[in-house]
């Protein structure tokens, strides 16, 4: 696994890949933070993070899938798949080096943010005047976030050869799981209903580590997408086998 991780990783780091990522990333949510009025700290008035964790999901939406697309449709596409599937590593450890690579990634993008989070408590009048544990809860939430998004790009890069169709299902497969729950959950029906819904969503167990709550049930939920989109990623590379 180890292996197959170092290799993505030189790979991300000798294209420009890994550059134009966090690149683009901190620039967008610096934008959004710092610049447009309608999202900008300094016309809030007070110390907050809350633009950072409410805009890096729709950036994240569209930044992973371009990550991950990449992964198995790659390797499909140049035929190289079926040579690393004969090599003495299982289908698993193969998954898990791409995947920690392409998470990896995302958070090394994430962490420039932090001095994001030292202007705001900078800023704050008196400084310091900023809820850490909501931060701390948010960040929590972005990097699961993070882990699943990635999880779902795997899966869908190991669908087809096709770089672009890889990314499309990937952001379709992420915005359904992320705030389509709410969506279907907002149609006329009891409210109990609509609350099973819309926590089968991610948005929903996001929300409520955004407000510093780490309870153990968003965890789970959590780590089982992760590893429901990893097992179904190791189905459709054993089914090549067959």
């Amino acid at each position: 696994m180890f292996a197959i991780l170092q290799k993505e990783i030189n790979s991300f780091l000798n294209s420009m890949i890994a550059y134009v990522v966090i690149g683009v990333f901190l620039v967008a949510i610096g934008l959004f933070m710092w610049v447009f009025p309608e999202t900008s700290v300094l016309e809030y008035g007070y110390a907050d993070m809350q633009t950072l964790f409410n805009m890096a999901p729709w950036v994240f939406l569209f930044l992973i899938p371009a990550i991950t697309m990449r992964s198995f449709s790659e390797e499909k596409k140049g035929g190289t798949l079926e040579f690393l599937l004969t090599k003495p590593i299982s289908d698993l450890q193969l998954i898990l080096g791409k995947y920690f690579a392409c998470l990896l990634l995302v958070l090394l993008a994430l962490v420039p943010t932090l001095l994001y989070y030292y202007s705001v408590y900078s800023l704050g009048n008196p400084v310091g005047n900023i809820d850490s544990a909501a931060v701390t809860g948010s960040y929590i939430g972005l990097i699961f976030l993070a882990a699943i998004f990635t999880a779902v790009g795997i899966f869908a890069s190991a669908l087809t050869e096709n770089q672009i169709i890889a990314f499309i299902l990937s952001v379709f497969f992420c915005f359904l799981f992320y705030i389509g729950f709410d969506y279907i959950a907002s149609v006329d029906m009891s409210n109990h209903i609509s609350y099973i819904i819309s926590s089968l969503g991610i948005a929903f167990h996001y929300n409520a580590l955004s407000k510093g709550l780490i309870d153990s049930r968003d965890i789970l939920y959590f780590m089982s997408v992760i590893g429901l989109f990893l097992l179904a990623t190791k189905l459709i590379l054993e089914s090549r086998k067959w």
